[in-house]
């Protein structure tokens, strides 16, 4: 690696921290509207890729759908990740996100038990 290539990784650090820094700094309701502009943006194309995909150009489609589900689990996990902190700070989202988590631990646990059941009715086969 020369000189050139190690500052720009250093500049480019630097950036990606001052800009986490500053979205740190941000209210609830500002990093709320942060969070909702790329999934506004994001998410209807997703639906518009499954339509270039029904008319024809699968192609397309397809690399519409893997640049949307891309920029759906690179930027807006990683955003949400850093803005969740304050969302909780929100009575209403910090009440639905228990929720949700809630939810999400039963569902699990009655997949796993799905899975359990295959297993335990092939070993009593053996048996």
């Amino acid at each position: 690696m020369s000189r050139v290539d190690v500052k720009s990784d250093e500049a480019d650090r630097g950036r990606a921290a001052r800009m986490r820094a500053w979205i740190k700094g941000l209210g609830p309701y500002q990093s709320l509207l942060l969070l909702i502009v790329p999934v506004c943006l994001v998410e209807p194309m997703k639906l518009a890729a499954v339509a270039v995909a029904g008319d024809g150009h699968w192609i397309t489609g397809t690399g519409m759908i893997v640049a949307a589900y891309a920029a759906s689990l690179f930027l807006i996990e990683r955003l949400f990740l850093i803005v969740k902190p304050k969302l909780l700070t929100l009575p209403w989202f910090a009440s639905a996100w228990a929720r949700f988590v809630a939810l999400r631990a039963t569902v699990m646990r009655s997949i796993g038990r799905e899975r359990e059941r295959p297993m335990e009715q092939s070993h009593e086969r053996l048996l």
